[in-house]
């Protein structure tokens, strides 16, 4: 594979370091409008992929175990991974991107999908989104601690507003004190974040629709026995919403989801997958009412879009 560290700059680096794999200025200055729209497209279809991805959770949780769930969709969604890589004859990454790359899987395909599915076990899913929401600024510190960029104080105030947000609400939840579930989908947001800023600085040097297909793939081994193993541990009840939701888990959210994110931020650039991006747990919220039957409390709402605007807020700031 042909790499591209002598043509990346410090500066494209820090930029994709947010967990968001460069722009697509050179593709849009060779066609013309119609990749702009066609990312748009592609970048939206990963946001609902990704809002979908507690309830389907949920519901996967009606037919298997909690660490039986997740290593099956992550078996599953590496296969389909896989079988791409194989088609497109991706060759292997060099060995230095090896180390990025099991980062990357610690934190997205192992570390999230395990701590929020052990979080959804008591928490509602209109729960989970208002205090995942806070991930974009999660990754945004964590970037920024990462690469050494100094972001402005408008950033800084809008980030600590949103965490304030977010921890306000989930004591009100709680009853004043974070409960189990908080704390898995606290250390959610800090894996997922450290796994997002690992795959963005990998996205300088890769197509990011194939650092998170090696990362899924260098996971296969492991998650095959964990698949094995714990579902002759956990009981297996079948049932249709759950076998939905493995399949959307694994093929929707893991894979699907995340190639087209990737692809459509390549194509449209990162100002505006960003506020696409903002519309995610609001989504989220509207299908744990549709889909779940969930009543929301007029708090959740009102949080998710304080949370929204101190994002729009820090994305304003660092551009």
């Amino acid at each position: 594979m042909r790499t591209q560290d002598s043509a990346t700059t410090p500066t494209t680096i820090a930029v994709t370091a947010t967990g968001t794999p460069g722009n697509g200025s050179a593709a849009e200055a060779r066609t013309g409008v119609e990749p702009r729209t066609r990312g748009t497209l592609l970048a939206g279809l990963g946001v609902i992929s990704f809002s979908l991805t507690f309830p389907s959770t949920v519901w996967g949780l009606e037919s298997f175990g909690p660490w039986s769930l997740v290593a099956v969709r992550s078996t599953l969604a590496a296969l389909i991974a896989g079988a791409f890589l194989l088609a497109g004859r991706v060759p292997l990454p060099e060995r230095r991107h090896w180390a990025g790359l099991a980062v990357v899987a610690c934190g997205v395909v192992i570390g999230f999908p395990l701590l929020t599915t052990l979080a959804l076990q008591t928490s509602t899913t209109s729960h989970a989104a208002v205090v995942v929401g806070l991930l974009p600024l999660t990754t945004a510190t964590l970037a920024a601690l990462r690469t050494g960029r100094r972001p402005s104080r408008t950033f800084w105030i809008a980030a600590v507003s949103g965490a304030v947000v977010v921890l306000g609400f989930t004591l009100k939840e709680s009853g004043g004190s974070f409960s189990t579930g908080d704390l898995y989908l606290f250390g959610a947001l800090l894996v997922c974040a450290a796994g997002y800023t690992e795959g963005g600085r990998l996205a300088a040097l890769m197509p990011g629709w194939q650092v998170i297909g090696w990362a899924l793939v260098l996971c296969l081994p492991l998650m095959a026995v964990v698949s094995a193993v714990t579902l002759s541990i956990e009981p297996v009840r079948l049932t249709a919403h759950g076998v939905i939701g493995l399949v959307w888990v694994a093929a929707g959210s893991t894979f699907f989801g995340l190639y087209v994110w990737y692809r459509g931020m390549a194509a449209i650039g990162i100002p505006k997958a960003s506020q696409l991006q903002l519309a995610q747990p609001l989504l989220t919220l509207f299908w744990s009412v549709f889909l779940l039957g969930e009543t929301l409390p007029l708090a959740a709402p009102v949080a998710a879009v304080a949370v929204l605007v101190c994002i729009a807020v820090t994305q304003r700031a660092k551009s």
